[in-house]
């Protein structure tokens, strides 16, 4: 179930990850809000009352993407991301639309039982130490009596628990990989292949519990250092406490209440009056009719259940340069009432992306490098000469947002990432002239830095 945060509480946590973007930050958290609010609501005006799906306008590197995947974490919403553009690759026939829906579920299965396994932690730590125990003092070395026995492999446990075992290593069975449909050739992502396939409808026969029922996964034996052993018993007895078909329930479940699909690249199928009657716009427009059933609200068949789309919630995202929203078939503009345009990234939001965020990459850098023993200190002249590079180049060059910071980072420190090992003591401080006497020449030469940055 998602978390109950306000709308303002879902902004303040967006803010520790995501510079600005205010309006969409408030527009994703109202329509979270507004599924809570739907929830509290009983009789058939629950069932009426559908999300108000959203378009996100901005160039890349904006946030777009990380606004609304930070937003399903948050809020423990199954996500899945998709490109719309995926769906026109091999020409007019594409990928099978419904798809997404399948990938949902699957992403909300995987999120159940991340779930359910935490909720049988404890106990599978306990019965794993158990079996490791095994494996570390088999019985036929325990002894002759029962007490002695007993003795011994308490006296390992107490040594397991403090870590004096770790550099052992044990050989644990491990499941093997149970071979897919697609290992087969059998169907494939909208191919109409055997039911109950990756792409196929989902009733018919489960191809991999009859792989399993013949012996396709076999277990194997893996050597591990006793750390690693522990965490993969725990694994596999969490997953064994699990009821896999309460999981499967809940998922479908989930994805139908409070699953999020966040549609990227949709202006790439929308057709503007210019590129009307050129190769390919039967093709976008197809998609578009595709896509607008399982938007508006349609029954999918999965393996594990039909899910209905209803109550999904659809965020789309592009940059809109060489079209407009208008330019999407009027139907599907109609689903997506709620439209918010994202600002081009300047010198002060590169400023605060570099050090503001939870993980800026100032942060990230210095955490790298202290791992060597070499200790990054940021002065403000020199993450502000950093900012403005990033400015020049988006200007000059294409406008990447945010992306470009990677680019300059990188090439900032490279050679301090190559030589970390043999700096160990060192102390770097970057300031306005680090940054110049490595980047400004590259920076104005237009001719390279269209290549290099």
């Amino acid at each position: 179930m998602s978390l109950d945060f306000t709308p303002r509480e879902l902004v303040g946590e967006l803010d520790k990850f995501i510079v600005g973007q205010r309006e969409a930050k408030r527009a994703v958290s109202i329509a979270v809000r507004n599924r809570w609010r739907r929830k509290q609501l009983t009789g058939a005006l629950k069932d009426e009352v559908h999300p108000k799906n959203i378009i996100l306008i901005g160039p890349t590197g904006v946030g777009k993407t990380e606004i609304a995947r930070r937003l399903a974490q948050l809020v423990r919403s199954p996500f899945v991301k998709v490109e719309a553009s995926k769906f026109t690759e091999v020409g007019y026939v594409g990928r099978d639309v419904e798809s997404i829906i399948r990938d949902l579920v699957e992403a909300s299965l995987a999120l159940v039982k991340r779930e359910m396994a935490a909720d049988v932690r404890v106990e599978a730590e306990r019965a794993a130490e158990e079996k490791l125990l095994d494996l570390l003092v088999p019985p036929d070395e325990q002894g002759g009596d029962a007490e002695r026995r007993t003795r011994t492999r308490e006296r390992f446990r107490g040594m397991l628990r403090e870590g004096k075992l770790d550099a052992r290593e044990v050989e644990v069975s491990t499941r093997g990989q149970t071979p897919t449909p697609a290992m087969f050739g059998f169907g494939g992502p909208g191919a109409g292949g055997i039911p109950g396939g990756p792409g196929g409808p989902g009733g018919g026969v489960d191809l991999r519990q009859l792989f399993e029922r013949l012996g396709a996964a076999k277990p194997a034996l893996k050597t591990l250092k006793v750390p690693d052993a522990l965490r993969l018993l725990t694994d596999q007895e969490a997953e064994a406490r699990i009821d896999h078909e309460k999981a499967s329930a809940r998922a479908v479940d989930r994805a139908e209440s409070d699953g999020i699909v966040f549609l990227d690249e949709i202006d790439k199928i929308a057709v503007g009056q210019e590129q009307a009657g050129r190769q390919g716009e039967v093709s976008r427009q197809g998609v578009q009719r595709d896509l607008l059933p399982v938007v508006e609200g349609t029954t999918v068949q999965t393996r594990y259940g039909t899910v209905k789309t209803d109550h999904v919630l659809f965020v789309a995202a592009g940059a809109f340069h060489l079209a407009k929203p208008s330019d999407l078939i009027p139907e599907l503009q109609g689903r997506f009432p709620i439209r918010v345009e994202l600002q081009p990234l300047g010198t002060e939001e590169f400023k605060r992306i570099l050090l503001e965020p939870e993980a800026a990459l100032t942060k990230q850098y210095t955490a790298l490098l202290a791992t060597e023993g070499v200790e990054l200190s940021w002065h403000p002249d020199g993450v502000a000469a950093l900012a403005e590079l990033a400015r020049e180049v988006n200007d000059r060059t294409q406008d990447i947002g945010a992306r470009r910071l990677h680019t300059l980072l990188e090439k900032l420190l490279e050679e301090l990432l190559f030589e970390g090992p043999d700096r160990r003591g060192h102390t770097v401080e970057v300031t306005r002239d680090y940054v110049t006497s490595r980047l400004d020449e590259l920076a104005r030469d237009e001719d390279l830095s269209r290549f290099i940055l």
